[in-house]
């Protein structure tokens, strides 16, 4: 699939890829001030954004789909930086052709399964009457007897738009991604990877914990593992500041 994306910057390239129900407009703000060093590519995977729905979905085939994107803009040395899903799909990325990247960031997600949790986002996103409402303030109404999170609410409001006057919709395809969500959910293959990578958690999340940190180091044999100690899982919106330094340490040097 032709992946929507857009691009800022020069120089060496750097791709970011969103997470679950995220669109590349969630990493705006970051590419933009990344884009000071690097050529960021910014990516909208398929079910998601401004990319293709497709009842296919599996981590094998969203990093095909990165993959073609990289060999269309000729990228090589590529440094990609991955959230949560888009974390998993940056590490099989890694694992199916690792000469295309010289660096990886991994934004708090590990290497293992995970249980469902998602149940109140679905809830949330069913909720919403897409067909009967006039504003995107009623959507959030809808919402919030579900979710009671305002980043997580307003993260997923961004995926409302207008598609003509007075009509809403959905980015994201959620019926794929609600029957996907044991494939989302899934752990790595096996299969070492040799590529100089970061892993970077929150510390009040439990995406990886302590315990986690010798099944990732004995698949990613040239990893480390920092933490944010005061963010959640969206480690990168809620410390901003620390995260860029985290990561550009890494990557420039």
């Amino acid at each position: 699939m032709k992946l929507h994306y857009r691009e800022m910057g020069e120089g060496k390239p750097l791709m970011i890829l969103h997470g679950l129900f995220g669109f590349s407009d969630n990493w705006q703000t970051h590419g933009k001030k990344l884009a000071e060093y690097y050529r960021v590519i910014l990516v909208d995977l398929r079910n998601h954004g401004h990319s293709d729905w497709s009842e296919e979905f599996s981590y094998d085939i969203m990093a095909d789909d990165v993959i073609e994107l990289a060999s269309d803009l000729e990228l090589e040395d590529l440094i990609l930086v991955g959230h949560s899903m888009g974390g998993k799909v940056a590490m099989r990325v890694a694992q199916k052709e690792e000469d295309l990247l010289e660096k990886m960031v991994v934004v708090d997600m590990g290497t293992k399964s995970y249980p469902m949790h998602h149940e109140h986002i679905l809830a949330g996103i069913h909720s919403v009457k897409v067909n009967e409402i006039k504003a995107r303030r009623e959507a959030e109404e809808q919402m919030r007897v579900h979710i009671d999170s305002d980043g997580v609410l307003q993260f997923l409001l961004k995926n409302l738009h207008w598609i003509e006057k007075g009509k809403l919709a959905w980015r994201m395809n959620t019926p794929v991604l609600e029957r996907e969500m044991p494939e989302i959910l899934s752990a790595m293959p096996e299969g070492e990877v040799f590529t100089p990578t970061l892993f970077i958690r929150g510390g009040l999340s439990n995406y990886i914990l302590d315990e986690d940190f010798e099944s990732i180091e004995n698949q990613f044999l040239d990893c480390h593992i920092e933490t944010i100690e005061d963010a959640g899982h969206w480690v990168h919106a809620e410390s901003p500041s620390e995260f860029l330094e985290m990561l550009l340490s890494f990557c420039l040097r």
